[in-house]
């Protein structure tokens, strides 16, 4: 894996982290010896970012994350977590300072740490980027020591766009994969001229990219590609990328042509994500040790042809782009 600063922060990571969302809940059932075994396995394979947030299970991810990196000891990696979603209601009128330094306590307890590596809020309601007062609320927690630095965690370009007008936001993490690629078309460029760090998150679009998914797939109750379907918990565009279920299985299958023999389809995608240089870190998650093995394999594989990237370019525009484009 490839090692670079992670924008502006005087920390250096690996261009594949690890999300930790699965072993913290809403992805049907991940013990907590699965969740600790992928979490060695990501940092056993040399990755140095993770990423997680206060209600990834209630703060069981944290915990998980603050125990494994306790009992290895050594060099720790950049560990980023996220704030604001523990509202509720979660409006835009609940991201205080009051509430923000209330939620980054409950981190700093649960990850055992003095200082938070980056805090990110947790894809706010657009009105906050509208907020000066946020930011300087922010500010004023980073030079309090309780943050080294803050980043927002976004749905829409539009949000990032927005949000990275403010000079001490330090990172953005954003959809970006195949099926979500309107991000690379603006806001890319506007995060490379200002060095904003940029995670890529979903990068598998909740597992159909794996190539795995059929019509015939199961998912559990708590697992929340079968209970967000539409948008009912959380943002539809967290489950499937926002693609439509139907359509993204076509959509796969045409994928599946441009993955070279010998290649899983998961690692082609992580490949495809790792094409563009404005993405600092792609987060994928991982269920087991062999997951976590498999995502660090991918950034090994050889630079995708133009060719490649064109035809992912042409699947996207046929088939996905009207269901996705204008909406985030």
């Amino acid at each position: 894996m490839k090692e670079h600063s992670f924008g502006r922060m005087p920390f250096s990571v690996t261009n594949i982290g690890f999300g930790a969302w699965q072993i913290g809940g809403s992805w049907g059932d991940v013990s907590e010896a699965d969740g600790r075994a992928a979490l060695n396995a990501a940092l056993d394979a040399g990755m140095t970012f993770i990423d997680t947030a206060d209600v990834y299970g209630d703060g069981r991810s944290e915990k998980i994350v603050a125990d494994v990196l306790k009992s290895r000891g050594g060099k720790r990696p950049m560990v980023a977590t996220k704030a604001g979603r523990r509202l509720n209601p979660h409006v835009a009128d609940g991201y205080t300072k009051a509430n923000l330094e209330g939620f980054i306590d409950r981190s700093l307890k649960n990850l055992e740490v003095d200082s938070l590596d980056l805090v990110q809020l947790h894809c706010p309601p657009t009105e906050v980027l509208y907020r000066a007062e946020v930011f300087e609320g922010l500010n004023e927690l980073q030079k309090a020591g309780k943050i080294k630095g803050y980043g927002v965690s976004v749905e829409k370009v539009e949000e990032a766009l927005k949000a990275i007008e403010f000079p001490g936001v330090e990172s953005i993490q954003i959809i970006y994969n195949i099926f979500r690629q309107r991000p690379d078309h603006l806001f890319f460029q506007e995060a490379r001229r200002k060095n904003v760090a940029v995670i890529a998150r979903v990068p598998l679009a909740s597992g159909l990219l794996s190539g795995k998914i059929t019509r015939d797939t199961k998912f559990a109750s708590d697992d929340h590609r079968n209970f967000n379907r539409n948008g009912e918990a959380f943002d539809v565009g967290e489950t499937f990328a926002g693609v439509p279920f139907e359509v993204g299985l076509q959509a796969v299958e045409e994928v599946r042509k441009l993955v070279p023999a010998g290649t899983t389809m998961a690692a082609f995608a992580l490949r495809w994500i790792l094409m563009h240089e404005a993405v600092t870190v792609v987060i994928p998650g991982a269920r087991n040790g062999e997951q976590a093995k498999a995502n660090a394999a991918a950034a090994s594989l050889a630079p995708l042809s133009h060719d490649v990237m064109a035809a992912t370019r042409e699947i996207y525009e046929r088939l996905i782009a009207p269901h996705v484009h204008h909406r985030w």
